[in-house]
């Protein structure tokens, strides 16, 4: 039973029910159905599909989450930045119709991606984004949607300053900004006064998370009041096809897939680590555990969903996850209701979005993306260390010049490049003993003592092949300047791992040491790498070079024996 509730967590957390927690699930599935409807239409605008397929992706995904997701609290669906990255991959597909066969076909492919990708146990991939990284990324991102939303919103006025044109929009320009306006107070001054004005403070939260609803129904009510569009013109969302989506395998032309496949690797990458980032820091409050291949598998399970009904690439989301925490969700039964609620909202509610104006999908896209841009974070890691500083650096300004996906590859290649070169030049340290204790310090850094015809030397990095080298000439190095020397110790302790080519360097460099009249003994060699060296004939090359126990042992029994030529 624990390896089949392993992998359909709604095993354990539905077979576990308890009755209170449904008012918290039932609560949270209410508030975060309220903000996912006008979410969803909006992210969908911003991927360039029909706003109708944002709730298409708020379905069946959530139901699947549900059942394989390990997190009881993540909330899947349409996001800003996975939206964005569709909308780059589909940018060259000309056409409606080709597009919305070009989102299914990501969703699928990202979907058996992340599948496969689950099933091969790869959930450390996403150590490879470093939080840096991914930081630039986002932030450059959210620059990237606000501008292109723009377009919805001032682009009108533009071109009135710039050419005096007689159309200009200027009453669309003057709602979008409205709009914009009452986000900010709604997701900020307003807490304050209801809490001010006596209203209990769960119910406040819930009003507080209501903003983009309010700015759905304003709108539309606005524009449906003064008929908005034929008089002045606005843009709005049109007529929107009631119904559930029909569920059925996405035809694929193999073409265009193949063309999208590096798109929805990218998607998939990057919508794990948004992800999964976000379950475990949810789960890590209530002390609760997230599997990373589950997770990966239930992602491209959730993925597969949004293929098969309709929808587009769907990953969980930041804010709507913090909602769904504060809000009380308990179990994953909260998106089961989600689900269900957007589901009655595609079968009767559509209609009331008809004269919905596409200003106001824009200003909450614009408000729901502005405080994912970062600068706070940069400064901190700049401060920190210069190099992290920069790859977050150099991936902003390669999204903001390059594009998403070639931003986010370049990104990943700098950090890994970085890592390397750290890595390639390890950090090492003569150590002396402190006073008369058993602890042993770096001489540049405290008072300690040490011996004339002993120099213990510490590696603080794994050994492989980037840094054997510069293993091999700092030793050798470090020899001819304490020319006295006889024995070399060189202390393990932070080493976990020696690969073959730093094997065969460090055995050379014995020899090589040995025929110059120094001895190399071992120190602190942890179990796993004295298990690798036993393998080997490393050993055997020691000659008179002992492994000892603790740094204090080496000392203490070199220090006893005196030099040579004592």
């Amino acid at each position: 039973m624990p390896i089949i509730t392993h992998y359909l967590p709604i095993l354990d957390w539905l077979g576990n029910y308890r009755r209170a927690d449904l008012p918290g699930d039932l609560i949270a599935g209410l508030i975060v159905t309220i903000m996912l409807v006008p979410q969803g239409m909006a992210y969908a605008m911003l991927a360039g599909l029909p706003p109708q397929v944002g709730l298409y992706a708020s379905v069946l995904p959530l139901i699947f989450y549900a059942v394989f997701g390990s997190s009881r609290t993540l909330a899947v669906g349409p996001v800003a930045v996975v939206s964005l990255m569709t909308a780059s991959a589909l940018a060259d597909i000309g056409g409606t119709e080709n597009q919305l066969a070009g989102a299914l076909i990501l969703a699928l492919a990202s979907g058996l991606l992340l599948l496969i990708m689950g099933v091969a146990r790869l959930g450390f991939l996403v150590n490879f984004l470093s939080h840096p990284v991914i930081s630039g990324f986002t932030s450059a991102a959210a620059l990237v949607i606000g501008f292109s939303q723009l377009k919805h919103l001032l682009s009108d006025i533009i071109g009135y300053v710039i050419d005096e044109a007689e159309s200009a929009n200027i009453v669309t320009v003057a709602l979008g900004a409205g709009l914009v306006a009452l986000l900010l107070l709604w997701r900020g001054p307003l807490g304050g006064l209801l809490l001010g004005a006596g209203v209990m403070p769960a119910l406040t939260a819930s009003i507080t998370k209501a903003g983009p609803l309010a700015a759905v129904i304003l709108g539309a009510g606005i524009v449906w009041l003064f008929g908005l569009d034929q008089s002045a013109g606005v843009k709005i969302v049109g007529a929107i096809p009631a119904g559930l989506p029909s569920l059925q395998w996405p035809g694929i032309d193999m073409e265009m897939a193949r063309d999208l496949l590096p798109a929805a690797a990218l998607i998939a990458l990057v919508g794990f680590v948004e992800s999964v980032s976000v379950a475990k820091s949810l789960a890590a409050k209530r002390r609760q555990t997230i599997d990373a291949d589950q997770e990966l598998r239930a992602l491209g399970v959730a993925n597969i969903g949004a293929a098969i009904s309709g929808g587009y690439p769907v990953t969980g989301g930041f804010s709507r996850s913090v909602v769904n925490f504060t809000a009380g969700a308990n179990t994953g039964l909260a998106a089961i209701v989600t689900a269900l609620l957007i589901a009655f909202t595609l079968a009767f509610l559509t209609p009331l979005f008809h004269f919905l104006p596409k200003a106001a999908l824009a200003a909450i896209i614009v408000v729901a993306v502005a405080k994912l841009v970062d600068y706070r974070s940069f400064i901190r890691t700049w401060r920190y260390n210069g190099l992290d500083g920069f790859s977050q650096a150099a991936t902003f300004a390669a999204v903001l010049s390059l594009g998403v996906e070639l931003g986010i590859m370049i990104g990943a290649a700098l950090a890994i490049a970085l890592y390397l070169w750290r890595t390639s030049r390890p950090h090492m340290a003569v150590v002396g003993r402190v006073g008369e204790t058993e602890h042993f310090r770096n001489i540049l850094r405290h008072e300690v003592k040490t011996l004339p015809h002993v120099l213990a030397l510490r590696v603080d990095e794994n050994l492989y092949f980037a840094n054997s080298k510069f293993l091999e000439e700092h030793l050798f190095a470090a020899v001819a300047d304490h020319r006295r020397i006889e024995h070399l110790v060189l202390i393990c302790s932070a080493i976990n791992f020696i690969d073959a080519s730093a094997l065969e360097s460090l055995q050379n460099t014995v020899l090589a040491l040995h025929e110059a009249g120094v001895t190399v003994h071992l120190a602190e060699v942890k179990g796993p790498v004295m298990d690798m060296l036993e393998k080997s004939d490393f050993l055997s090359h020691l000659g008179a070079g002992e492994i000892f126990l603790s740094t204090h042992e080496a000392i203490d029994k070199l220090e006893r024996a005196g030099p040579a030529d004592a």
